[in-house]
């Protein structure tokens, strides 16, 4: 006869072996990476270069798919309501997460996420069409300090590294451009390439291909290096602006209440996918550089930038 105690003890020893299979099982089915802009944007690029050798790693179909809008805001909100079983994960820049809610409503907040790690960096860079009047960064700050607003910037949303990297140049310049946001890189190269804005604040590699064939041309690199890929364009600290070192940091993110078992497991694969030879060539062949870090790291820098964001909305620098 099994007494009360011993049933207990039963379905409990039950119930962790039953967790323990779970756990052991993942993934099982697809994994789908959202990315929160559109299609042919930084974080699109490297959520697709990826994609294979994460599935190589898991041994489950990864699928990317793009819900973007609002910064960011729409496709993170997404993530943040799915299910927390590991297979819905976040493609994104600290900005999307941690300063994008000081400048809309959003329906998240950093407490609804976990961090995977860190996959890859990439330098920012000023843009302009190929053919355009300003084929310098000094004749570019120089009409627009004299002339205030005319030179419009697109960027690809509001709270974007992009967004944060053009206010540090109107800071550090003395410059006042005119901001003009887009649902990612894809949308804003567009109108760049048909002449409707004048520059564009971007992520190397999603303007790669067209600075290679001459439709765009780069007038300078934000990082405080220069880019090797670009040896002949200068960095802003070259060109006579100081103390400006702006690049995107990717990662990826969960719903808060996925289980670390699950986590781990995601986090032994992005290392393995940064140690990919495909990864890494895909990616520097756009001037972006392969990686992966712990998942406190990532959100490490995720909190650093949402202090960042909270000094500059308390110095009234992020307009709603």
């Amino acid at each position: 006869m099994f007494t009360n105690k011993a049933i207990k003890l039963s379905i409990i020893s039950c119930a962790v072996a039953a967790c323990g299979s779970a756990f052991a099982a993942y993934p099982d089915k697809n994994i789908t990476l959202i990315v929160p802009f559109a299609p042919g944007g930084n974080l699109d690029i490297t959520a697709r270069a990826i994609a294979p050798a994460l599935q190589k790693a898991l041994g489950a179909s990864v699928i990317v798919e793009n819900k973007p809008g609002a910064g960011g805001a729409i496709g993170a909100g997404f993530v943040s309501r799915s299910n927390p079983d590991g297979y819905t994960l976040l493609v994104t820049t600290p900005n999307a997460i941690a300063v994008t809610p000081y400048m809309t409503k959003t329906p998240y907040t950093l407490a609804n996420f976990r961090s995977l790690g860190l996959v890859a960096s990439t330098p920012l860079i000023i843009d302009v069409n190929g053919k355009s009047k300003f084929q310098t960064i000094q004749s570019l700050l120089k009409y627009a300090c004299a002339n205030p607003g005319k030179v419009t910037v697109g960027h690809s949303g509001i709270g974007t590294t992009n967004y944060i990297g053009l206010i540090r140049l109107e800071d550090a310049s003395h410059c006042k451009f005119s901001a003009i946001p887009y649902k990612g890189s894809g949308p804003a190269l567009v109108d760049l390439l048909g002449n409707q804005i004048d520059v564009v604040v971007d992520q190397l590699s999603s303007s790669a291909g067209q600075l290679q064939s001459g439709n765009l041309k780069a007038l300078a690199v934000m990082t405080a290096q220069k880019v090797p890929s670009l040896p002949n364009v200068p960095t802003l600290e070259e060109s006579g602006v100081k103390g400006l070192d702006a690049s995107t940091s990717t990662g990826l993110l969960v719903p808060k209440d996925t289980p670390t078992e699950v986590v781990e497991v995601l986090n032994k694969a992005l290392q393995k996918v940064a140690q990919d030879k495909s990864v890494q060539n895909i990616l520097g062949k756009v001037g972006s550089t392969s990686m992966s870090s712990t998942p406190e790291k990532f959100m490490g820098m995720i909190n650093d930038e949402n202090k960042i964001a909270a000094k500059l909305s308390a110095e009234g620098k992020l307009q709603k």
